[in-house]
C-alpha cells in the first residue's frame, strides 16, 4: 500500500506519491542526493552511506533504505551531514586508485564528480589495501580492483537483472572484494559479457575492454584496407558525448568522421539486420513444415547465445543458424572485397562499432571465420568511437552529414529496427506475413505478460505466437514457464540488456532513466525517415542473393556464408575439490556441481547440508564429498553425483535418499585403534 500525506524536507512540504524511499521524495523535492550503491531497478544495499539524512525524532539514517512517513521532518545538509560524507568520500578515495587522468570513466567517474561537489581537495587517510593486479583476460571486459569502492552495483546487476552471478562479494571485513569465484578471471567463468555490470560501475573498476589502439594501428598499415560497420543503435545514442540535441540523427556525421578516421568505406549493419530477417523467417518457416526444433530462438544477440550454451545447451537446437548482423555483413564484405581491393581476407580489416561488449566476444568465435581469418577484426564501442573522433580533434557537431558506401549501406526500417527490443520479432513477423498472406501486418501490438511481452498473430495462413524478453533473468523466468508447459511459443526473441541494443554496455554511460527512451524514440525517428521499409524491397538485397547466395532465402549458399553453429560451453576446469577426510574405507562419492547455473539454483545449500549430514550421522569416514564443476545440461541443475548416479534439480532429500541406498549396500567398517 503506498504511502499518503508528506514529509518536510529542509522546510518545504513534499507530497507522497507512492515513493518507497526518501531519497526518491528528496530528489523530487529537487536536492541532489548523492549514491553510489542506489539504483531504481535494483534491491537496497546502503552500503555507501552518501545518501544519510537527519531526521527528526530518530536521528541519522540512510535516505535509500528508509520509507516515507506522513509528518516526517528532514534535513539533508547539516554540517554533520556534509562533513560525514565528506569524510566517507576520502575513506573511499583513500584505497582507489587515483589515475584519473588515464582512466577508461574518467569522464562519467561519480566517483570524481562527488569529489568535486563535495570539496574533497586532500585524501587525508592513508592506504590500507594492497595492490590488487587487473584481470585482463576477458575479450569484452577490464576488471581493476583497485580502483572499486565495493558500492556492489555489479554484484547486484550480475544476480537480479541478468540472474547469472559471476561477481560477487568474497571475504569478510577489511579484506572482502568483489571477485568472480576463487579469484577466477571473467573469461574463466560463466560471464555472458553483455557489460552490464561496467555500465553501472560507477567507478572505473570495471569497463568495456578498448581496441582503439589496435584499431588506429590497422587504420596506419597502408597494406591493410580498413572498413567499418555500424551497428543500429549507435547513432541513436553517440550524440550524447557531444552535447547533441536528443533528436539528432547522427548517421551522416558518422559516416563523415569515419572516412576524415581514415576507413576507406563504411557500412551499415542494418545491411545485415534485413538478411537476418529473411533468412530467420524462412529457417522458422521451414522448421515449421517440419514440426522439428521449435521454438525458434533469435540468434542475433551474442550475449544471449553465450547464456544459452552455458546454461540450456538443451536449447542449442532451437537456436536460429543465422549469424548475427555483424557476423553476415563481415563475411559478405570481405568475400566481395577480397574482388574489388583485389587482396586477400587476411589483408581486409573490418571494424564493426556495435552498443555492445558481447560482440567483442563474439568476433573471436572460431565459427565467425574463413581458413583462420574472422569476419570481424576489432569491435569498437559507441565509446570508443566517440574517443577516437575526439582523439583525431574532429569537431563532430560540425561535420557534414555523408551516405554510407554500398552495396551494405543500404537498409530498411525493419533491419534498423534491430536496435531495440521487439525489433526483430516485428521485422520477422511482417515478413512472414507478407510472405505467407501476400500482404503486411495490419498492426504488431506486443502485450505485457510476466515479465516479457506476447504477440500472438492469426491473419490468414499466418498462426504464430511470439514472446519478446529482454534482461537475461526475465528469459530465464520464461524459459522455465515454457519448460513446465505453462507457456507455448513459435518464436523467442532474446535481447540479453533490458531494452535490447540501444542499452548496451558499449553506449555512452548515463544514469539517467529516461536515456534508454529517449534513444529508442530517436531510432524510431530514424526509421520513419528509412525510405525502404522492408528488406526485400533492398535492391542490393535483391543483388546479394541473385550474385552471392544462390537466388533466395535458405540456400545452400546462404547457409555456407551467413549461417553458423554453435556449442555447448563448460565452465572453469574440471577440477574438484576435495572437502572430507575418507579414512580407511573406500567411500560412496558425491559430486556437488558449484558452477554458477547450480549455485543459483541450489547446490551451495546442497553441499552445506551435506556436511553437517555427515557430521550427524557420522558418515564422515564413509563418504567422500566434493565440490565440483562443469557438471552436463546445466539447465537441469543443481546437479549431484552420487557414485555413479547422477542426479539432476536434485534436493537434499533426493540425495540423502540416494547415499542411504548406496552406504546400505556397503558394509560398514570398524577403524583401527
Amino acid at each position: 500500500m503506498n504511502q499518503k500525506g508528506s514529509v518536510t524536507i529542509n522546510g518545504k512540504k513534499v507530497v507522497i506519491e507512492g515513493e518507497k524511499n526518501l531519497l526518491s521524495l528528496i530528489r523530487k523535492s529537487g536536492v541532489k542526493m548523492p549514491t553510489f550503491c542506489y539504483h531504481s531497478e535494483l534491491s537496497i544495499y546502503g552500503a555507501c552511506r552518501l545518501c544519510v539524512v537527519d531526521i527528526e525524532g530518530r536521528g541519522i539514517d540512510t535516505s535509500c533504505s528508509t520509507p516515507p512517513r506522513d509528518g516526517m521532518v528532514i534535513q539533508t545538509h547539516t554540517p554533520k551531514l556534509r562533513k560525514m560524507r565528506k569524510t566517507l568520500l576520502e575513506l573511499l578515495l583513500a584505497n582507489h586508485d587515483n589515475s584519473c587522468t588515464s582512466c577508461e570513466k574518467s569522464s562519467a567517474c561519480k566517483l570524481k564528480e562527488l569529489a568535486n561537489d563535495l570539496g574533497v581537495k586532500e585524501i587525508p587517510y592513508k592506504k590500507t589495501r594492497e595492490h590488487r593486479l587487473p584481470d585482463l583476460l576477458s575479450p569484452s571486459l577490464i576488471r581493476n580492483p583497485d580502483k572499486c569502492v565495493l558500492c556492489g552495483d555489479c554484484v547486484r546487476y550480475c544476480h537480479e537483472i541478468q540472474g547469472v552471478g559471476a561477481i560477487d562479494f568474497a571475504y569478510r571485513g577489511e579484506d572482502v572484494v568483489v571477485t568472480p569465484a576463487f579469484n577466477k578471471s571473467l573469461a574463466q567463468v560463466d560471464c555472458i559479457n553483455c557489460g552490464q555490470c561496467a555500465a553501472v560501475c560507477p567507478t572505473g573498476a570495471i569497463v568495456p575492454r578498448s581496441e582503439i589502439d589496435d584499431v588506429w594501428n590497422a587504420l596506419a598499415d597502408k597494406k591493410k584496407s580498413v572498413v567499418a560497420q555500424i551497428a543500429p543503435a549507435v547513432r541513436a545514442s553517440i550524440g550524447e558525448m557531444f552535447d547533441l540535441p536528443d533528436s539528432s540523427v547522427t548517421l551522416g556525421k558518422i559516416m563523415t568522421a569515419l572516412k576524415s578516421l581514415g576507413f576507406k568505406e563504411v557500412y551499415d549493419t542494418s545491411f545485415g539486420a534485413d538478411l537476418t530477417v529473411m533468412e530467420e523467417t524462412q529457417e522458422y518457416l521451414e522448421r515449421a513444415a517440419k514440426g522439428e526444433n521449435l521454438p525458434l530462438f533469435t540468434s542475433c544477440c551474442p550475449g544471449w547465445v553465450k547464456y544459452a550454451e552455458q546454461f540450456h545447451p538443451e536449447l542449442i537446437s532451437n537456436l536460429s543458424s543465422c549469424m548475427s548482423p555483424q557476423g553476415m555483413v563481415g563475411s559478405l564484405a570481405k568475400k566481395q572485397l577480397t574482388v574489388t581491393e583485389q587482396k586477400g581476407e587476411e589483408d581486409i580489416v573490418m571494424v564493426s562499432i556495435m552498443p555492445c561488449t558481447a560482440k567483442k566476444f563474439e568476433k573471436t568465435r572460431p565459427e565467425l571465420s574463413r581458413k583462420g581469418v574472422p569476419f570481424i577484426d576489432y569491435v569498437l564501442t559507441t565509446q570508443e568511437l566517440g574517443r577516437m573522433i575526439r582523439e583525431a580533434g574532429i569537431v563532430f557537431s560540425e561535420l557534414p552529414p555523408s551516405a554510407p558506401d554500398l552495396p551494405f549501406g543500404l537498409y530498411s526500417e525493419s533491419g534498423l529496427g534491430f536496435g531495440s527490443s521487439h525489433g526483430v520479432s516485428e521485422a520477422v513477423a511482417r515478413y512472414a506475413s507478407r510472405a505467407l498472406n501476400g500482404e503486411d501486418l495490419d498492426s504488431f501490438f506486443p502485450e505485457e505478460k510476466d515479465c516479457w511481452k506476447e504477440v500472438l498473430l492469426q491473419e490468414g495462413n499466418l498462426n504464430i505466437k511470439m514472446a519478446i524478453v529482454s534482461g537475461m533473468k526475465n528469459a530465464e523466468t520464461l524459459i522455465q514457464k515454457m519448460d513446465s508447459g505453462e507457456e507455448k511459443y513459435d518464436i523467442v526473441e532474446v535481447m540479453a540488456c533490458p531494452g535490447g541494443c540501444i542499452a548496451g554496455a558499449g553506449q555512452p554511460v548515463s544514469y539517467e532513466r529516461e536515456t534508454i527512451q529517449k534513444r529508442r524514440t530517436i531510432l524510431k525517428e530514424a526509421g520513419n525517415m528509412t525510405p525502404i521499409h522492408c528488406p526485400e524491397e533492398n535492391p542490393y538485397i535483391q543483388k546479394i542473393y541473385e550474385k552471392v547466395l544462390g537466388g533466395k532465402p535458405g540456400s545452400s549458399e546462404a547457409h555456407t556464408l551467413v549461417h553458423t553453429h554453435y556449442q555447448s560451453r563448460k565452465r572453469i576446469d574440471n577440477r574438484a575439490l576435495e572437502l572430507t577426510n575418507t579414512g580407511h574405507e573406500t567411500p560412496v562419492e558425491i559430486n556437488v556441481c558449484v558452477g554458477t547455473s547450480c549455485f543459483l539454483r541450489g547446490s551451495q545449500e546442497i553441499l552445506s547440508g551435506m556436511t553437517h549430514k555427515m557430521d550427524q550421522e557420522g558418515w564422515k569416514h564413509r563418504i567422500d564429498l566434493k565440490a565440483t564443476f562443469c557438471s552436463e545440461n546445466c539447465s537441469h541443475g543443481p546437479t549431484v553425483t552420487v557414485g555413479k548416479t547422477k542426479i539432476h534439480k536434485a534436493t537434499m532429500a533426493s540425495v540423502i535418499e540416494e547415499v542411504e541406498n548406496q552406504l546400505a549396500l556397503k558394509p560398514k567398517q570398524e577403524l583401527p585403534l
